[in-house]
């Protein structure tokens, strides 16, 4: 027998079989995802409620109100410093309490600034919880693979809230009636909140 004949068949009519096909087993291919559960987040999870979020909102906010407290000192400093002469109706304003208030108000940026980035960026990034989601047991994940988003992502999500806020605030209710419980925002990073309490 030459090497360029064909191999013999199978008795049974099968033909040669390729070696590089790929090999099914016993039973066929696998099933995807079950009908209902998206991919990347675990069988028995659910996606929070509209209540949970707007909870761990409120706590955020509440823990960054007192980081405005330089800013309202600030206020209070320029508006006492300032005097209006009656006759001319001219503003005068106090230079040395206006440089005060100016740092005051820097100060008061930065520290919300810091707390933003750490609490929304970094530490939601990382771990999938804000302080506010860690409390109210929510958490932040990738659709595709229910891990936290990372630093990034979680930045330019916070960017994608615009979205939410565009048309009359409607995509910060869209989870009310959407199945996956999305905002807008959720939709375009492809990001889930679900009821996970953080142990």
């Amino acid at each position: 027998m030459s090497s360029y004949e064909n191999p013999p068949t199978d008795p049974y009519g099968a033909g040669p079989q390729d070696p590089n096909a790929q090999q099914s087993g016993a039973y066929g291919q696998p099933y995807g995802q079950p009908y209902g559960q998206p991919a990347g987040v675990p069988q028995g999870v659910t996606f929070a409620h509209w209540g949970k979020r707007v909870g761990a909102y409120v706590i955020d906010a509440l823990i960054a109100i007192p980081l405005f407290i330089p800013y309202g000192i600030a206020a209070g400093m320029a508006s006492s410093s300032a005097e209006v002469d009656p006759v001319t109706g001219q503003m005068t304003i106090d230079e040395g309490s206006t440089g005060l208030a100016l740092i005051l108000m820097l100060l008061s940026l930065v520290l919300y600034l810091a707390y933003f980035i750490w609490n929304y960026c970094i530490k939601q990034g990382k771990t999938g919880y804000t302080i506010g989601k860690g409390v109210m047991g929510i958490k932040l994940v990738k659709a595709e693979t229910g891990q936290p988003v990372g630093a990034g992502m979680s930045f330019v999500r916070q960017l994608a809230h615009i979205l939410d806020s565009l048309p009359c605030n409607i995509g910060y209710l869209w989870p009310l009636w959407d199945a996956k419980r999305q905002t807008f925002a959720d939709k375009v990073m492809g990001t889930y909140v679900i009821d996970q309490p953080k142990g």
